[in-house]
């Protein structure tokens, strides 16, 4: 048990605050890592300790942290105007150039925008209006939503049943009875001996038509995807995967909601990861990023048939009955427009491909550690698969928890990495350069090196 003093910030936590995603019993024990101040890609603990954070918090501290230009937007608009909703017809500026910055920039042609305040809750509206379209054009039994094993869409009720985490649907009475699961496309991991990318996507294509039909395509209304699965392991999807799927979801006229929540802004290279995958999605959910997380908001981006349709339904019941308190909160919303003006004026997608690239080449010199099974990644992400026995591709036995003792030499050597499973994802700020992405790497070393040692060792 670790050593807590009395009325410190850790012992203060302890007795008031519950977190998310953690241990609970363990945390009352050990206490938290208390996170004083942070600057570019790097935060102080209130030890005065140094981190380069390799995650960029929860994949979206894009621009780094302690931002003064986006401190003084923010600053600004709340002496103008530091609140105020969207709610019965009402708006405000900011809101109002956001939503055109967003459509301008759409991969795909885009009619409207919805703003909330967490990818969460898009997701979540996109899902709403899946069964809301349907209604509109006299389908309502297509109710059911199709997501992926491992996919992760958010915490909210209807999110959280269409992401694949089966340790966040334990004991909340999850996911909700409309809710499907189709195949995890991780290839290295699910792959048969021998097979291709392309043979590898075919099956993929194959298992989700094969659920449709089971299912029932009168049942089915929608398809929920990541572009690049985030916590699922940062997972690349193989060789015409995405050509293949879309061509399933035409065939039998599902709703594609493209989750670019961690993806969009940048983070594969593109602006968004449906350009880099060709993705022609109905609905495109986005977040983090759009702010550089300085401020908490979300956009869901929805195409013409679906907002043709919210018309149709909206008129015969007489009102659009959705909506969040937040929803367009000026601030936040002129926090989103600085944010993607500095993202201009950066460069900020060339910058991607060119760092993305020099990152997946040091990072991918680690698949001849002895712990390193496999190295996948697009723009600044990468997914390091930690295996038990990489030439017969064994993972290790859940118990002996490698992806946490990973996660615990890491932060000795004051790197910040995101562990799941017994797979490492990398998402470092966008703004990273060459020089400290070797920094990440020679910290990255060490962290592997004491892991093997540990697993063998144990």
């Amino acid at each position: 048990m670790t050593y807590v003093a009395p009325n410190s910030m850790q012992a203060r936590d302890i007795a008031s605050l519950v977190h998310p995603q953690t241990n609970l019993l363990q945390h009352l024990e050990q206490g938290p890592m208390v996170i004083d101040r942070g600057q570019g890609i790097y935060v102080w603990d209130d030890s005065g300790t140094q981190f380069l954070d390799a995650a960029a918090g929860l994949w979206c501290a894009s621009l780094g942290y302690a931002s003064e230009r986006l401190a003084k937007v923010a600053y600004d608009q709340m002496r103008k105007l530091g609140y105020y909703h969207l709610y019965r017809g009402t708006s405000n500026e900011p809101g109002i150039e956001l939503a055109e910055k967003l459509l301008s920039i759409a991969p795909v042609k885009m009619s409207k925008v919805l703003f909330q305040c967490s990818g969460s809750e898009a997701n979540d509206t996109a899902i709403k209006l899946v069964w809301y379209y349907h209604a509109a054009i006299g389908k309502p039994g297509k109710r059911k939503i199709i997501g992926r094993h491992m996919g992760y869409h958010g915490s909210t009720t209807a999110a959280i049943s269409a992401s694949g985490k089966p340790d966040m649907h334990a004991e909340f009475g999850l996911p909700l009875p409309d809710f499907r699961h189709t195949e995890f496309p991780h290839y290295y991991r699910r792959h048969s001996d021998g097979e291709s990318e392309e043979q590898f996507a075919t099956r993929m294509a194959d298992a989700l038509e094969a659920m449709i039909v089971a299912e029932g395509p009168d049942t089915v209304g929608g398809f929920i995807a990541e572009p690049v699965m985030g916590a699922g392991g940062g997972i690349i999807p193989p060789r015409t995967y995405w050509e293949k799927m879309q061509a399933v979801l035409r065939k039998y006229d599902v709703l594609f909601i493209a989750d670019e929540v961690i993806c969009g802004f940048g983070r594969t290279g593109n602006m968004w990861g449906s350009i880099t995958y060709d993705l022609k999605p109905d609905m495109i959910s986005c977040a983090k990023a759009l702010s550089a997380a300085m401020q908490p908001i979300s956009a869901l981006m929805v195409n013409d048939r679906v907002f043709a349709a919210m018309l149709d339904e909206s008129k015969k019941v007489g009102n659009f009955a959705h909506g969040f308190t937040y929803a367009g909160h000026p601030v936040a919303t002129a926090v989103a427009l600085e944010t993607l003006r500095i993202y201009d004026e950066m460069d900020m997608v060339p910058h991607v491909q060119r760092v993305g690239a020099y990152m997946q080449q040091v990072l991918g010199r680690f698949i001849d550690h002895p712990l390193v099974g496999d190295v996948r990644g697009v723009g600044l992400i990468t997914g390091i698969e930690m295996m038990a026995d990489k030439a017969t591709r064994t993972p290790f036995d859940p118990a002996r928890k490698a992806g946490a003792i990973a996660d615990k030499h890491a932060r000795a050597q004051g790197l910040i990495l995101r562990s799941i499973g017994d797979r490492i994802a990398f998402s470092p700020p966008l703004i990273i350069t060459e020089a400290e992405v070797d920094e990440l790497a020679v910290r990255l070393q060490k962290t592997l090196d004491a892991t093997w040692a540990e697993l063998r060792t144990n």
